[in-house]
């Protein structure tokens, strides 16, 4: 069955309501790797309740649609899909560290590399403070499905991709990741036996299961407000990046950044395989 980009472009999923907690909050924070020295107090402020603050990424995992691509109406090839890109935009900072959020998920394009090349489907996801009904973020995401090119849709245009600088980076901060890292950040909603179990993890190609790329995308956040923000979350409003090449749990993983002005480019490479994982990364502080 073919990729059905009518069935895509009017996607109307039901919205997702959920509740967090500060619990969640904490979860979150231990599972990309914050309170790996506690005495850091600094640090401590994302992972105990006194002072207690969220970090702008966990955005990323409210109100989550589940895996709605398994539907056979939009008519996915799904296991060949990988996620391409990921962003947030927080528009009320802080995150707040407990609420109950309404997530909406749209597509917004579905791009034809061709037959051999697969397609690119663009969406968003908007969440809202249910009790205001106020946007607090919007994510955008980006999946590569590999076994759904030549549908005979549009092949354009697609979204710029941000540039790094040629220069040495200003800054570089490497932060090592858990043997269980995986096991841990899974409990933040992720349950893809991907990141746990090790047949599914070689039936997929790997030696082992591999780290998510959001925790990965979470540890580059850690680095952005260590090196920039000084620990104030609330400082980064915006965030995006392009996954690269998988990580798995117990590398080290070294953020490389440049400022300029309010902007941070980055990547993130894995030390132990000098393999970039994050690669063309932009964030906004303030």
């Amino acid at each position: 069955m073919a990729l059905n980009y009518e069935q895509l472009m009017n996607l109307d999923l039901p919205d997702v309501v959920s509740t967090y907690t500060q619990r969640d909050t904490m979860l979150y924070a231990l599972g990309i790797g914050l309170g790996a020295d506690p005495m850091d107090e600094k640090q401590l402020n994302y992972v105990y309740e006194e002072n207690l603050q969220a970090m702008p990424s966990m955005a990323v995992v409210l109100g989550h649609p589940g895996m709605w691509i398994k539907d056979p109406k939009y008519g996915l090839d799904w296991v060949k899909g990988v996620h391409g890109e990921q962003g947030f935009i927080i528009h009320k900072a802080p995150l707040p560290v407990a609420a109950t959020v309404i997530g909406q998920t749209k597509v917004t394009a579905v791009v034809d590399k061709g037959r051999d090349k697969g397609a690119i489907m663009f969406s968003e996801r908007y969440i809202l403070d249910k009790a205001s009904g106020e946007r607090i973020a919007t994510l955008t995401q980006s999946y590569f499905l590999r076994g759904d090119g030549g549908f005979g849709g549009p092949s354009g245009p697609t979204p710029p991709v941000h540039a790094l600088p040629e220069s040495a980076p200003e800054k570089a901060m490497d932060l090592p990741t858990l043997e269980r890292a995986a096991l841990i950040y899974r409990l933040s909603g992720d349950y893809n036996p991907l990141h746990a179990d090790p047949k599914v993890g070689k039936a997929a190609g790997f030696p082992r299961p591999i780290l998510h790329g959001l925790c990965t995308f979470g540890v580059a956040t850690h680095a952005i407000i260590a090196s920039y923000c000084d620990y104030q979350g609330s400082r980064l409003t915006a965030m995006q990046a392009r996954f690269s090449s998988p990580v798995f749990p117990g590398e080290t993983i070294r953020t490389e950044m440049w400022r300029q002005g309010n902007v941070i480019s980055f990547r993130a490479r894995v030390v132990e395989r000098d393999v970039v994982v994050l690669n063309n990364g932009r964030a906004e502080i303030v």
